[in-house]
């Protein structure tokens, strides 16, 4: 049922703001109450989140009840249509609020900050880029849907496409790249050869896998550095995962020394190292020589720690501490070249 506005007054144009100002505060305070309510997925913010697009929705709305006919006809249809394109962006907007919030509440049952975080950061990976992509959607049909309001960009848009075949192959080769890039990201959500946190090593740069988007990742380094790669270079490179299938991880310290080292105690020590260290997890301590050479012998001390960052800390304690131990016990062991008088 349309209203037929008097626009010598503004009675019914005051009227309507009225009735849209009492709508929107009562769906306001009815979805504030909805988010202090804890046995709901609503957060606290969304009444606040929701308000912007809910009030717009109902501007639209109401704008397409008036009867604007004593209007000239170019700025009535002027109004409709910027009333369908805010309900279009509108409901596109409410959507993607509602899409984060549903992300957000799954997301509570796996914590990433677990030392055993493996499922957390695989559910983690998938619901981060599955949300990129839907919003990445939902904003190309919004678009879409808002342009095809207007006859004559329907009428263009459908003589482009009947008539500009070498043209659209010309398109589809620009855009090429575009869409590899996106498409890779959704393949790195399916196969997850990375995830969340995973710790990686790229072009000889040692970090973390800090944010996934849909068209490219940025590695956290260990000295606070951000690397941004494109999405497509984890589906094209080789690239090194340490904790693709578990958070474990083993840590290893290569020693040179002389011949004349004896083996045993530095096993002794290491164990000793290891047990005082609280980055040690208890499950692995081998020390092994693993080359020779006409100079040195090469050890090699292995380690486990429950996680990179653990494991980092205990390789550095036991290299500083190995060699502390062989310069106050065995000097002599150190490595040396020795000369012959003939």
């Amino acid at each position: 049922m349309e209203l037929t506005v008097n626009f010598e007054g503004l009675n019914y144009l005051v009227l309507i703001l009225i009735i849209i100002v009492l709508l929107f505060a009562g769906l306001y305070k009815i979805f504030e109450a909805l988010g202090k309510d804890s046995s709901n997925i609503l957060p606290l913010n969304f009444a606040k989140r929701i308000g912007w697009p809910l009030f717009l929705l109902l501007v639209s709305l109401f704008a397409h009840t008036i009867d604007l006919e004593q209007l000239k006809p170019r700025v009535a249809s002027f109004i409709y249509h910027l009333a369908t394109i805010i309900i279009i962006g509108s409901i596109a907007w409410i959507f993607i609020v509602m899409l984060k919030i549903v992300k957000k509440h799954i997301l509570l049952k796996y914590d990433i900050a677990q030392a055993d975080n493996l499922k957390a950061r695989k559910v983690y990976t998938q619901y981060v880029i599955l949300e990129n992509t839907i919003i990445f959607i939902v904003i190309v049909l919004a678009l879409g849907i808002a342009l095809m309001s207007f006859s004559s960009i329907r009428n263009v848009g459908i003589s482009i496409l009947t008539s500009a075949g070498i043209a659209g192959i010309i398109i589809g080769f620009a855009a090429q790249k575009a869409l590899g890039t996106i498409l890779a990201g959704i393949q790195i959500a399916l196969t997850q050869p990375i995830r969340f946190d995973d710790v990686v090593i790229i072009q000889g740069e040692w970090g973390w896998i800090e944010e996934i988007t849909l068209t490219y990742i940025v590695v956290r380094i260990w000295d606070k550095r951000r690397l941004i790669i494109p999405t497509t270079f984890f589906i094209e490179n080789t690239f090194e995962n340490w904790t693709r299938t578990q958070s474990e991880i083993l840590g290893t310290v290569y020693l040179y020394v002389d011949y004349s080292q004896p083996i045993e105690p530095l096993r002794d020590e290491l164990t000793r190292l290891l047990q005082s260290n609280p980055y040690w997890d208890g499950k692995v301590n081998v020390l092994q020589v693993t080359n020779t050479t006409d100079r040195t012998v090469e050890l090699r001390a292995l380690m486990s720690a429950k996680n990179s960052p653990d494991a980092w800390e205990l390789r550095v304690f036991i290299r500083e501490n190995l060699i502390a131990f062989i310069q106050k016990n065995y000097p002599d062991s150190l490595p040396k070249i020795r000369l012959e008088k003939q």
